[in-house]
């Protein structure tokens, strides 16, 4: 391995469902980048990868990487990460920032990703993909995204209505991620569209108190999570 920023998805939960390139890479690696945010379920790339982690011989560096709707003077905090990172691979080390899913799905890498690219173009990376939450939850619940012609969308559920009730009209299958805030919302803009009994409601898929409830009737307050999302299949 040369000195280099390896990107590495750990997938969404399951420490099996880390792929053998990222397992390896994670092992070898001089430095391993653990992303923590401003929630509980933050740590949990960094469990993942606790037996494949040797703390006598590799460096663990906790990074923050706060998570809020308002960006808005964040861009400093990313900054300083990056000058951090592009610091270890200059002296000769090699990097791995692991991040739950994929990195270049919804990740916080993608923050890391942007400021290494416009401030520091000389550090080598390669991102390494990994099993998405969407790939993940739709096998638990046996839903197939796409079959043949079939058109699927993928966005956050945050989207104003109209925009969501023209995305639910116009595609077979819809994935509609960050559900947990605003899931009363959801359901009603379902029902609307009568859709209500094609979606499932998928919570925490590969980690403890995972549950595919299959009527969105039935989900409860205490149900909702932050890594939940709906399948909605025509």
């Amino acid at each position: 391995m040369s000195a280099r920023l390896y990107a590495v998805g750990v997938g969404p939960g399951d420490p099996e469902l880390l792929t053998l390139k990222g397992a390896r890479l994670i092992r070898e690696a001089d430095v391993v980048v653990t992303p923590l945010g401003d929630r509980s379920d933050a740590s949990i790339a960094a469990s993942i990868i606790e037996d494949l982690v040797d703390p006598a011989r590799q460096e663990v560096l906790t990074q923050i990487y706060p998570m809020k709707r308002d960006q808005g003077g964040l861009e400093d905090s990313w900054a300083e990460s990056a000058r951090e990172v592009a610091g270890l691979v200059r002296r000769g080390k090699t990097v791995v920032f692991i991040t739950l899913g994929d990195p270049f799905l919804y990740s916080t890498f993608l923050y890391l990703h942007r400021q290494l690219r416009e401030n520091f173009p000389d550090i080598p990376v390669e991102v390494v993909s990994g099993v998405s939450s969407i790939n993940a939850a739709a096998a638990l619940a046996g839903i197939p995204l796409g079959l043949s012609d079939e058109r699927l969308a993928v966005l956050p559920a945050t989207y104003e209505d109209e925009e969501l009730a023209r995305t639910l009209e116009a595609f077979d299958t819809v994935v509609l991620m960050k559900v947990h805030r605003v899931f009363s919302r959801i359901r009603e803009l379902l029902l609307r569209a009568g859709l209500l009994e094609k979606a499932v409601y998928v919570r925490r898929v590969g980690l403890p108190g995972e549950a595919v409830i299959r009527s969105l009737d039935e989900v409860r307050e205490e149900d909702l999570n932050y890594l939940s999302l709906v399948i909605v299949k025509k």
